[in-house]
């Protein structure tokens, strides 16, 4: 194939181990609808200083920097796509709109891609160690150069050497003599040999990669996505606790309690949560946009328009929250259930603003590159959450109305706590403070969050119809399929985070015109998926008497539970190999593939088996089981033969041309 066309280093940095800059930033390519947004931002933002040159004479100091400028950009940047979490009973990854515009590198990025390349070139030994071993350069075993040392010492027993004996040892032990290169090289002491320099590096770099020389292993692929991996893990861990923390401390009230609390967030997912943030993604087009057209407050200017929109739409969500009971009743038989659940509902709408704000918060520190903002916010709230429902529904004694206090006062609490890491910390300098533009030219912004909004639902909905279907057969199953699910749900936490990470190092390499390494991450991937699948086995099944009791007291929904439990450990191989897949078929800019795949296996397959077999064999909730398992079987086996037949070499010239388009 045709060598794909090399880009400068500051257009191509990859942005390796950069938090969750890349982990969870946009692939890039162009969209139409934001970059008319943006220049209409701009063309209004050059209104306003014309305007002010006209009245004062002269242009304001202005922080930001002019548009014109184009800004540095991350080759990581020139080849990614947005690559959304949901943080529901299922997260979720889905591929929303798209930024056009590439984001500029912060000074932490350049570093790290610079740390990422030296440290391949040095593996590959194309530049000298960081510390090299004494003697390491010197000809012969370790037998021959200890011979000729012992050899060398014993012609100067007894005397002393001459000083050309002394400069002919000095000569080889230290190695050859200094040559004009001596300088440019640096000297063998020095780390790296002193070849650690920008400049150097970048050189060897290009030469390196256009020759074909750079190859990696599956040692160092896998100490990559472990360093990407254990932070993911970590935040989406802590934030999936938001909601285990309610089910852990309701539960032990009743079952009736937990089936209710189970409705219920089933219910603010699909008809409040999934709308946030799948409106909220077009953010991740947006927001990178701004921040790349190199005025920066426009960062800020778009999270203003979408905190006001989000806003807005809480209030036909308000309207059925409050009228939560009549429609649950509508639809669940148990009438007790559906009236706790409504009564969540409606407590928890207080939260439903902060919420909003923070979703669209998320996506302003997000294309800034701080995706360590939303970990060390959750650090905070997510144990605060689990304190407070503890205190509300026990110590206090208020009972099953604790919790969605608790939640409330937990979501207005985040926004809050991310406000003041931007104030303080950091994020500041892409705020330029409220302003009337944020009413105006939301089009743009409706149209890209559409399709981030379906996707989103319709991830959600394949798993809360099996919680909707299983209040249908009585209240023991029902909160017997909210462990299930918790614990299904817990589980994936691993996987996915780990996808992500596959993702980004997948589509780094492409970027990077590395097919071959890009292969080998994959393989580790998979590998990886394998081991945490059959770890979760192990676990779900040796303690599927044990973990029941860790949600209820109920013995009835406790034996149901681990009756079932076999079933969901079953399928955790499948399902961690179906994320993995996933993973790298966003990484490979193929994730319509998985899309697909997706919702034919759930839908198609997965809701026909689990009602037929429920509900027209009365398999019950093992019927309801069967369907997701057999579909996630589908899902690993036809996107793994997928991957199996791709060609790295056609992604990589496929990546290279949408760079140049780009």
């Amino acid at each position: 194939m045709s060598r794909p066309v090399k880009q400068p280093l500051a257009e191509r940095s990859w942005g390796f181990g950069t938090s969750y800059r890349s982990q969870l930033g946009s692939f890039t390519t162009s969209t139409p609808i934001a970059e008319a947004s943006i220049a209409q931002d701009l063309r209004d933002d050059q209104g306003d200083v014309s305007q002010a040159v006209a009245q004062d004479g002269s242009e304001d100091d202005d922080d930001s920097e002019p548009s014109t400028v184009r800004p540095e950009y991350s080759m990581a940047g020139s080849y990614r796509r947005p690559s959304f979490v949901a943080s529901g009973i299922r997260a979720t990854a889905g591929a929303p709109a798209q930024s056009a515009e590439p984001r500029r590198l912060t000074k932490q990025e350049r570093e790290t891609a610079l740390a990422e390349e030296r440290s391949l070139l040095r593996d590959n030994q194309l530049i000298p160690p960081k510390h090299p071993r004494k003697d390491s350069h010197s000809s012969g075993n370790f037998g021959e150069r200890l011979g000729k040392r012992i050899s060398n010492t014993s012609t100067g027993l007894g005397r002393r050497r001459t000083g050309d004996e002394e400069s002919a040892l000095s000569s080889t032990e230290e190695g050859p003599e200094a040559s004009e290169t001596t300088a440019l090289l640096g000297s063998p002491e020095q780390p790296y040999g002193g070849e650690d320099t920008p400049e150097n590096i970048t050189k060897k770099w290009e030469e390196a990669v256009a020759s074909g020389k750079i190859q990696t292993t599956w040692q160092r692929e896998t100490k990559v996505l472990a360093r990407y991996s254990r932070s993911l893990i970590l935040t989406f861990m802590l934030q999936y606790s938001l909601t285990v923390a309610s089910i852990f401390t309701v539960g032990h009230i009743g079952k009736v309690e937990l089936g209710a609390v189970s409705l219920a967030s089933m219910t603010a997912n699909i008809t409040g949560y999934a709308v946030y943030q799948g409106l909220a993604t077009s953010l991740d087009t947006l927001c990178a946009q701004a921040y790349g057209s190199g005025k920066r407050t426009l960062v800020g200017l778009q999270m203003q328009r979408m905190v006001y929109f989000l806003w807005v739409m809480t209030v036909p969500i308000g309207v059925i929250w409050l009228f939560g009971t009549q429609i649950l009743e509508a639809i669940v038989p148990e009438k007790e259930t559906a009236a706790l659940a409504g009564l969540y509902l409606k407590i928890i709408l207080v939260g439903a603003p902060g919420y909003a704000a923070f979703e669209s918060g998320k996506r302003f520190v997000q294309a800034q590159g701080l995706f360590s903002a939303t970990l060390y916010v959750l650090l905070v709230c997510a144990p605060l959450n689990a304190f407070l429902n503890w205190l509300f529904v026990w110590q206090f004694g208020w009972g099953f109305v604790g919790a969605p206090i608790a939640v409330a006062f937990t979501e207005n609490l985040l926004p809050v706590c991310l406000f003041l890491y931007v104030r303080f910390v950091d994020g500041r300098e892409c705020w330029g403070g409220f302003s009337k533009k944020a009413f105006k030219n939301w089009g743009p912004m409706v149209r890209l969050a559409l399709p981030g909004l379906a996707m989103v639902l319709a991830e959600y909905l394949a798993f809360e119809i099996l919680t909707l279907s299983s209040s249908w057969i009585s209240s023991t199953h029902l909160a017997a399929q909210s462990v299930l699910s918790t614990l299904s749900v817990l589980t994936f936490q691993i996987p996915f985070p780990m996808s992500i990470a596959a993702s980004t190092r997948i589509a780094n390499l492409i970027g990077a015109t590395l097919s071959d390494a890009a292969k080998m991450s994959a393989k580790v991937a998979l590998v990886a998926a394998c081991f945490v699948g059959t770890l979760n086995i192990i676990i779900l099944s040796s303690l599927r008497n044990y973990l029941p009791w860790l949600f209820t007291n109920d013995a009835d929904v406790a034996n149901l539970v681990a009756k079932v439990l076999p079933i969901c450990a079953a399928f955790q191989l499948f399902d961690a190999l179906a994320a993995n897949c996933n993973g790298i078929l966003r990484g490979l800019g193929k994730q319509e593939i998985g899309g697909w795949v997706g919702l034919f296996s759930y839908y198609v397959v997965a809701i026909p088996v689990s009602f037929g077999t429920c509900f027209g064999l009365h398999w019950d909730l093992y019927g309801l089981w069967a369907g997701p398992a057999i579909a996630l079987g589908m899902v690993s086996t036809i996107e793994g033969w997928y991957i199996y037949k791709t060609s790295w070499e056609k992604a990589v010239e496929d990546a290279t041309r949408r760079n140049i388009m780009g």
